[in-house]
């Protein structure tokens, strides 16, 4: 009966929930506390399910469950809290996942760390992606894989064991004691993990961390599907996977005339998805081709924190993988710091991989390339006056991706080098979170092991990010343009306005070499005593201009890290969102500010004006 009531009840949610719920990639921040994120929406969310309220009105007044959907999100919150309540678990031991193998990699990297044995148990098939090899001699974990009949046919065992098999709609799930994990699996929605037991509790953090870094939650539009299959409600279109390859290639047509590059697109389920299939594919080459050898992955400490993070989790996993800081911003040389490392990565005969981005994030900088080219094309001796290793170039290009550097006669033509795209940005102007990898002749083979790991980890692009993708791609570079005529206009306005800010942005003469970004970063004129006053006063500047602008304009300024979006403008502070997990030392306390092809510049204009008269 409780059963019934709950599946009626979510089955009328369905009908009355906002649209937002389903379209938007950054949730409103005007009723989010990141600190309760899921645990808050959920508790009202339960008092409404206990009062029997599916109003409209009562389900747009929820506070957002995540900023990002990449994170999770209303509708991934209440598949899980669904799906907990018919097992009768804590809907905090439930997880969705885009992905049908990364939750098994989620609890295999934890078990690693831990020294933890683990046995993974199987019904019908695995996912077709799962490579046991590869998950054992490139990613370091150790397991034992074993099918069954039924779920009952686990054993006790010593270690974590994992139940792994296809589900209808979420609901044929059967817990035992001997089950640790059950990981179920729909061909085209993905997967949900539930953590079965209070022993394993302490997992759940581990698990969430990997579905923020390496993955995606399952999509707002597959988990409607999922909660249509479970109230029975479904009316399931098919026509995205029919039209899927016809949209795919629709997509890389679109990434080869704006990359100008040799290779293939990959597309991936979101950046940091695309990010990790590099960062294991290009671990993958060094096994293959200079096993023994330790791998360093060369990152900017101040770049953006889920970059940051994820490299120090892969380095974190794998004995013969460092990360080494590479200082590229304010005074530091983007070009001076690539030699200097390299030298010494050089000296040490390891294997250099360098992330970048250009232009930078947050100071918007363009380094000298011609100097870059050089000193990535530069042949360098091992300590024993052997060949060094080439490097690989991993450039961030998602502030600028209409950029030529790949193609022939492009600048890194000639140098081993690959780029990718937040397709959450400018390629889908904030419809979907993909993104995509492109490569150089030179990294054909490195492509093809980065489409091998895309697929391990089951992070393709869905079918409707395909579809959004081929929509919105075509005309991404008239956006670019537009947002960057607005946030040109609008720099120079600051710039007389308030002359003694400083302003982070691209110059006039690097806009016409092609550099338009839509994204500057202002430094706010400060005063007091000492230097802590100094940064007291500016950091609550900060706070004061973007709260005014939200404030004063809440149909079009968020406070959010977003950029590329179809319209608005968009505000926040680097040390607080984007460098969550930057080094304290490597933050940047100021002001980064996005426009849009579509915003009212002349509202934006006085409202500046106004807080340079009250500041």
């Amino acid at each position: 009966m409780k059963v019934n009531r709950i599946l009626n009840y979510i089955a009328k949610v369905l009908e009355n929930m906002p649209t937002d719920w389903l379209r938007l990639t950054t949730h409103r921040l005007d009723i989010y506390n990141e600190e309760l994120a899921k645990t808050q929406f959920l508790q009202e969310f339960e008092d409404l399910f206990n009062n029997n309220n599916s109003e409209s009105i009562a389900l747009r007044q929820l506070p957002t469950a995540y900023d990002y959907i990449r994170l999770g999100h209303p509708l991934s919150c209440i598949l899980e809290w669904t799906v907990a309540h018919v097992k009768g678990i804590n809907p905090k031991n439930v997880i969705s996942f885009s992905s049908k193998t990364i939750p098994v990699l989620a609890i295999l990297r934890k078990n690693a760390l831990d020294n933890t044995n683990t046995q993974i148990f199987y019904k019908g098939e695995l996912p077709a992606s799962f490579d046991a090899e590869l998950l054992k001699t490139v990613y370091g974990y150790n397991f034992d894989l074993q099918k069954v009949e039924n779920v009952e046919d686990v054993p006790a065992g010593n270690g974590s064991s994992i139940f792994i098999s296809e589900q209808d709609d979420f609901q044929s799930i059967t817990l035992t004691k001997t089950i640790d994990f059950y990981v179920g699996l729909h061909d085209q929605l993905g997967s949900v993990l539930l953590v079965n037991g209070e022993q394993n509790d302490n997992y759940i953090s581990d698990i969430q961390h990997v579905r923020r870094r390496e993955t995606i939650a399952m999509t707002p539009a597959n988990c409607l599907t999922a909660l249509q299959l479970l109230t029975h409600t479904s009316n399931r279109d098919n026509s995205l996977e029919n039209n899927l390859q016809t949209n795919k290639a629709r997509v890389l047509k679109s990434i080869k005339e704006v990359a100008n590059t040799p290779t293939k697109a990959l597309v991936a389920s979101s950046g940091l998805s695309m990010q990790y299939a590099i960062m294991m594919g290009l671990v993958h080459d060094a096994v293959e081709n200079h096993n023994g050898k330790d791998i360093k992955l060369i990152v900017p400490p101040n770049c953006y924190g889920g970059t940051n993070d994820q490299a120090r989790r892969v380095a974190e996993c794998l004995d013969n993988v460092e990360v080494v800081d590479l200082l590229v911003d304010g005074d530091n040389n983007m070009v001076a710091s690539i030699d200097a490392v390299l030298a010494q990565v050089a000296r040490e005969d390891a294997v250099p991989y360098i992330i970048a981005e250009i232009p930078t994030n947050p100071r918007v900088e363009v380094p000298d390339l011609l100097a870059l080219k050089a000193v990535l094309s530069k042949e360098r001796k091992t300590a024993k006056e052997g060949i060094a290793i080439e490097p690989v170039f991993i450039l961030d290009q998602t502030f600028c991706p209409n950029y030529h550097f790949l193609g022939e006669g492009d600048l890194l033509s000639t140098v081993k080098t690959l780029s990718y795209v937040s397709g959450s940005k400018f390629p889908s102007g904030g419809q979907c979170t993909a993104g995509y990898c492109v490569g150089n002749q030179k990294t054909q083979g490195l492509m093809e092991k980065i489409e091998t790991h895309l697929h391990l980890c089951d992070n393709e692009a869905t079918p409707l990010q395909y579809e959004i993708l081929a929509k919105q791609m075509p005309l991404m570079n008239q956006r670019i343009a537009e947002a960057y005529s607005n946030t040109r206009e609008f720099v120079n306005f600051i710039q007389k306005a308030l002359p003694e800010a400083k302003i982070n942005f691209v110059s006039e003469e690097l806009a016409q070499q092609g550099f338009t970004p839509s994204v500057f970063s202002l430094g706010l004129p400060t005063k007091g005593n000492s230097d802590e006053e100094k940064e007291a006063y500016k950091r609550a500047l900060n706070l004061k201009l973007i709260n005014l602008m939200i404030t004063e304009i809440p149909d079009e300024s968020k406070f959010c890290v977003s950029y590329g979006q179809l319209k608005g403008s968009y505000w926040t502070i680097p040390a607080t969102s984007t460098q969550g997990t930057t080094k304290e030392g490597d933050k940047d306390y100021i002001v980064r500010v996005s426009l849009s092809p579509n915003l009212d510049l002349e509202r934006h204009k006085q409202v500046l004006l106004d807080f340079v008269k009250i500041m």
